[in-house]
């Protein structure tokens, strides 16, 4: 494997490699270079598939669109758009000679992967300021891992956020967050994490807890936590504007803010109203803002997530008042279809208006810089700033960390959620596409909105969505005020959403053990089939069955009223058809094409031949897993065969495989336990 690097003109520094790679001299073999235009380009032959873009919209061959990195706070996740929360300027193009190619900068990028021409992917930058990697490798699956090892190791979070968080955005006081914790409790449904929205701050305010909601928030955290229960809650980006609230007035005094063009701090808008952003490129501002997570470390949280932070801006306060003197003028007027339509632009357009994004400014490295210059790096550094102020506060603990804006590099820093989704079916089948680009990126603690953030679900879509969820590190079921409930209680039918809940603990010993490996060996845990399959023409082109980690591969069900689906296997695999730890169905099918029938409480979990898949004794909680006593699932035919199981303590950091890894065979497991082997 062999990487190069050019230099186009002078790059922003990002901070996104972790080793220096020599500077490549004279033209690139495989990409056109036009700094005049600048753009870069190359020639795609017809069978050509480019993979990678992270957190973007359509399939995991990303060819016939054109997508833009510019990290966007847009929930609508529709085939017409180009941008969503990350900006993952990494892809492969996988045709006779398959080659990387990495663009380094914050700034927007433009990708036209065949959409203008079908045979042309153009890459065009907003200044001729990056650093160009290029990769090359006998195949794309070498090429993501050279990538990997480029960029550097991806997050590990603490083994209890591999279990099942519940969240809403309506969480209004510590008495809803009792009632969840009771309605699984009742109905025997696990549990690991309640996630608190922006409803238990103070007006809004980062780091406050409104003692009225929660009288006394230290004890209720102690309390749940007893229970096995980590409170995990949201940071945003902006920081309100309010006498008498210590982080502002902090803030404002020691110049963490950032400045509009006149020198002074930038006033925007999010959820408390006006407010100012923290400057997260400002290396003094980065390590006060990280610093102030601690009032809640020191309240007992182990877990955060930071939101809003690409950043979403509602309005400006300068744009506000401009929109304002417009409205005046239509007043009185016959509101035609061309008038009527430029009012409603004024309002709809006053939120993350690209104009905002160039009226502010940071300091970086000793220079004033604008805003639009580095916009794609600010969610990665507010995510570094907790990090990094994790590492000085408690050197030698894990803590949940992810976020809603990334960029590449911020994978070593936290790990992120999809973002707003919606309870739509194209929205579950955009979970298990996105989950292989992302993972490609470096972003393996990652997952979707279980049921969809916004719109109202359904029992049979919900049910659906926890069959693939509980594959996906982050697990979590999240949704927006003003819509249906969809905590599983809720339904009727109860007794299914238990069984898959307690399938997801049965198999957390495969599930951390190969996000273990991935993580520390720069691999993926979930791939596409034509990764471990590259010479099978018809495994090239499936996009909605994944390999999770190196025995399973997993078919999810994603269409309304479906009875099933066909799959495709590339070689033989044993099918276990799972309702709960205790009720499944195990099948031999050959390789070809098949068609599988599924009822919406099954899992449909394919075993690889030669491998073996440990499971422990479903539990209420990660901390109550038995990982001394194992059980197997297999398709095997020689006693020797093994699993290498990664395990530890789940909380120390330093993590390494020398000393956590071992072997778990089926003449171990023994007579009577949890086995099934072939």
């Amino acid at each position: 494997m062999e990487v190069k690097k050019y230099i186009l003109g002078t790059p922003i520094e990002t901070e996104a490699a972790v080793y220096e790679v020599e500077t490549a001299e004279g033209p690139c073999p495989y990409l056109d270079m036009d700094a005049k235009a600048m753009e870069i380009s190359c020639r795609l032959g017809k069978q050509d598939m480019v993979y990678g873009l992270g957190q973007q919209v359509r399939g995991i061959n990303k060819r016939g669109w054109k997508y833009v990195s510019f990290c966007s706070d847009d929930p609508n996740h529709t085939e017409n758009k180009v941008s969503l929360y990350g900006a993952h300027n990494f892809l492969v193009v996988n045709g006779e000679k398959p080659f990387g190619i990495f663009l380094d900068t914050p700034e927007q990028v433009s990708f036209d992967v065949g959409y203008t021409r079908p045979d042309i992917l153009s890459i065009r930058l907003s200044s001729w300021n990056a650093k160009c990697y290029v990769i090359e490798g006998r195949s794309a699956y070498d090429i993501v891992k050279t990538f990997r090892k480029l960029i550097g190791h991806s997050y590990i979070p603490p083994k209890w956020a591999f279990g099942f968080g519940q969240s809403r955005w309506g969480y209004q006081s510590q008495r809803d967050i009792e009632e969840v914790l009771e309605g699984h409790e009742a109905n025997g449904l696990p549990l690991d994490m309640i996630y608190l929205d922006i409803d238990y701050m103070d007006r809004y305010m980062d780091f406050t807890v409104d003692e009225e909601k929660f009288p006394d928030f230290p004890e209720f955290v102690d309390k749940v936590k007893r229970k096995g229960i980590h409170l995990v809650p949201i940071i945003d980006a902006g920081v309100k504007i309010k006498e008498g609230y210590g982080v502002y007035e902090e803030g404002t005094a020691k110049g963490y803010f950032c400045k509009d063009q006149d020198g002074k701090d930038f006033v925007g808008a999010v959820w408390p109203g006006r407010v100012h952003f923290p400057d997260m490129l400002q290396e003094e501002a980065r390590k006060w803002f990280g610093e102030k997570y601690k009032v809640l470390l020191d309240q007992g949280i182990e877990g955060f997530w930071n939101d809003m932070n690409e950043p979403a801006i509602f309005y400006s306060q300068r744009r506000l008042a401009e929109v304002f003197d417009r409205l005046e003028g239509c007043k009185g007027k016959n509101l035609d279809i061309d008038s009527f339509f430029e009012m409603q632009g004024m309002v709809q357009g006053l939120s993350n208006h690209r104009e905002d994004y160039e009226s502010f400014y940071h300091s970086y490295r000793g220079e004033r810089i604008r805003h639009d210059r580095v916009h794609n790096i600010y969610g990665y550094f507010m995510t570094r700033a907790a990090a990094e102020a994790f590492e000085r506060i408690a050197p030698d603990k894990r803590i949940l960390l992810f976020s809603r804006a990334s960029y590449i590099g911020m994978h070593r820093y936290g790990g992120i959620w999809m973002g707003d989704n919606h309870s739509w079916w194209s929205h579950l089948l955009l979970n298990i596409k996105m989950l292989a680009n992302l993972n490609m990126c470096g972003f393996l603690y990652t997952g979707a909105d279980i049921g969809g953030f916004g719109s109202d679900v359904t029992e049979d879509l919900l049910l659906r969505w926890y069959a693939f969820g509980i594959f996906t590190p982050l697990m979590r079921n999240h949704s927006a005020l003003g819509t249906r409930r969809q905590e599983t209680y809720r339904f009727a039918d109860i007794e299914s959403f238990r069984g898959l809940l307690r399938l997801r603990y049965m198999l957390l010993p495969y599930i951390y053990s190969e996000f273990m490996k991935a993580a520390l060996q720069d691999d993926l845990y979930a791939k596409p089939l034509a990764f471990a399959f590259p010479e099978d023409s018809m495994a090239r082109g499936i996009e909605d069955q994944l390999l999770i980690g190196d025995s399973l591969m997993v078919a999810p069900v994603y269409e309304q009223n479906a009875a099933g689906r066909y799959v495709y296997l590339p070689e033989g695999m044993k099918l276990y058809r799972m309702r709960s730890p205790e009720d499944m169905d195990e099948e031999m099918l050959a390789s070809g094409i098949h068609y599988v029938l599924a009822a919406p409480n099954e899992v449909l979990l394919f075993v690889r031949a030669g491998k073996l898949v440990p499971i422990a004794k479903a539990a209420n909680c990660v901390a109550d897993l038995d990982m001394e006593h194992l059980g197997l699932l297999g398709f095997v035919e020689c006693e020797d065969a093994a699993y290498e199981l990664y395990d530890d303590d789940g909380y120390s950091k330093g993590c390494s495989l020398e000393g956590h890894i071992r072997k778990i065979t089926p003449k171990e497991v023994g007579e009577g336990a949890d086995t099934c082997i072939c």
